[in-house]
């Protein structure tokens, strides 16, 4: 665990992990994150992983403004943490590709 994750960790959201973490499908998602977040939240979370995706697959930020509506500030600071973040979002996405090839 490096020392930016070692800063953010605490029991409030220890606690908020293990709650995302007991969520069984993507109903009980819906309706967690529907109390937990506004709107805006949960359109500007899946935005990022929208980016994310793009960026992995080598999309040019033209194309990813175009699609996604993110400001290049946004997608130049998702590209930031695939570069050199905590690799959240490399996991998530490698992750995602091996569910989808297990299908």
């Amino acid at each position: 665990m490096n020392a930016v994750n070692d800063k953010r960790r605490n029991e409030n959201t220890d606690y908020l992990f293990q709650i995302i973490l007991s969520l069984k499908d993507l109903d009980e998602c819906y309706q967690f994150f529907d109390d937990l977040c506004t709107i805006s939240e949960l359109k500007d979370m899946s935005q990022r992983i929208q980016v994310a995706r793009m960026l992995d697959e080598k999309k040019v930020y033209s194309e990813i403004v175009s699609v996604t509506g993110a400001s290049t500030a946004t997608i130049s600071r998702v590209n930031r943490c695939l570069l050199y973040g905590s690799d959240g979002y490399r996991m998530a996405l490698d992750r995602m590709k091996e569910l989808s090839n297990e299908k």
